[in-house]
């Protein structure tokens, strides 16, 4: 058999096994999120699991098999590359799905980076500027541009971390500080953390032939009062990633990038004609296997390693590898 016909195999057995969500008190107090559900323990950790839930639009739309456990060890390999760049909350990786880390107070905002103008939704960039707007998030646009054009540098668009069902709003740094929900000298830390992160992210992304489009970041901050990163880092649901060799080529006939990422999932709603608006119809079993191979993909294209899936039935695995 070979590996693509090992993989196809995998998925199969996967669609049935996907980790749709946990539920485990005695690890700690629960908190669930769109994908994640974390758990806080009395003596300052958080584990995270990493569940199969994909989320786009502001709706959980089903589950992508090993999708978990790829966004698990993408985030764990970034947050060993970026350790030098700027602190963050991983202690260890005690299972394919779960990250063990330290309790931190989230920001109430996320940093989000860009690089290009782009996107598809009526609180994206591309949106806005479709529309006459020629300032986004507090930054001046140039006339003139394109949809996917790369922006002059690279801009921060942070946005406001809105609950479970609810939309995030991007604003300008002004209208953050102005909720009173982040300090100013906080808020520029983290702003500089991210700048940083995502120069490194997309220089390496660039080797592996990869272009970082955009990304978002989260920051908390420690009992000792240390902004550090948290949650995820350059994943395929965090971050926009296309393919670099054939961009120019695309843009020039006004073509959309080639998508390595969550994109081929918005792309299915947006062919069914799903206006982001209510419940999104369910995913078929087609597409669910179609964004596991491109996620395990973009897992080895952006690490240079092979991704081989715990295949057991991830329950009872995770409940064994944490003693619980």
């Amino acid at each position: 058999m070979s590996n693509d016909e090992k993989l196809d195999q995998d998925i199969r057995l996967g669609l049935g096994r996907a980790l749709g969500g946990t539920d485990f008190p005695s690890l700690g107090a629960k908190y669930e999120g769109k994908v994640r559900d974390n758990y806080s323990t009395a003596d300052g950790r958080r584990y995270i699991v990493v569940t199969d839930r994909i989320s786009a639009f502001d709706h959980v739309l089903g589950t992508i098999p090993f999708k978990g456990q790829v966004l698990n060890r993408l985030a764990a390999w970034w947050f060993e590359q970026t350790r030098s760049v700027a602190d963050n909350h991983l202690l260890s990786v005690p299972d394919p799905n779960v990250l063990e880390c330290v309790e931190c107070e989230p920001l109430l905002v996320e940093m989000v980076v860009r690089a290009y103008i782009t996107g598809s939704t009526g609180t994206s960039a591309w949106t806005h500027y479709q529309k006459g707007a020629r300032v986004f998030a507090g930054h001046p646009l140039p006339e003139g541009l394109r949809k996917n054009q790369r922006l002059p540098a690279p801009i921060l668009t942070p946005a406001t971390k809105a609950p479970l069902g609810e939309h995030d709003v991007t604003m300008s740094r002004e209208e953050i500080l102005a909720q009173g929900k982040v300090t100013a000298a906080d808020f520029d830390v983290a702003a500089d953390m991210a700048m940083r992160l995502f120069d490194v992210g997309a220089k390496l992304a660039g080797a592996h032939g990869l272009i970082l489009a955009d990304t978002k970041y989260e920051m908390g901050k420690t009992k000792d009062g240390r902004i550090v990163l948290i949650d995820e880092i350059h994943t395929p649901d965090s971050s926009r990633f296309w393919m670099a060799d054939t961009y120019e080529e695309r843009f020039a006939k006004g073509e959309d990038p080639a998508p390595f990422d969550k994109d081929f999932v918005r792309s299915y709603y947006t062919n069914l004609g799903y206006n982001y608006d209510g419940p999104p119809p369910p995913l078929p079993d087609e597409v669910r296997a179609g964004a596991a191979k491109r996620y395990i993909s973009a897992y080895e294209r952006i690490t240079g390693e092979t991704f081989v899936p715990d295949t057991d039935e991830p329950i009872a695995r995770i409940r064994k590898n944490l003693g619980l």
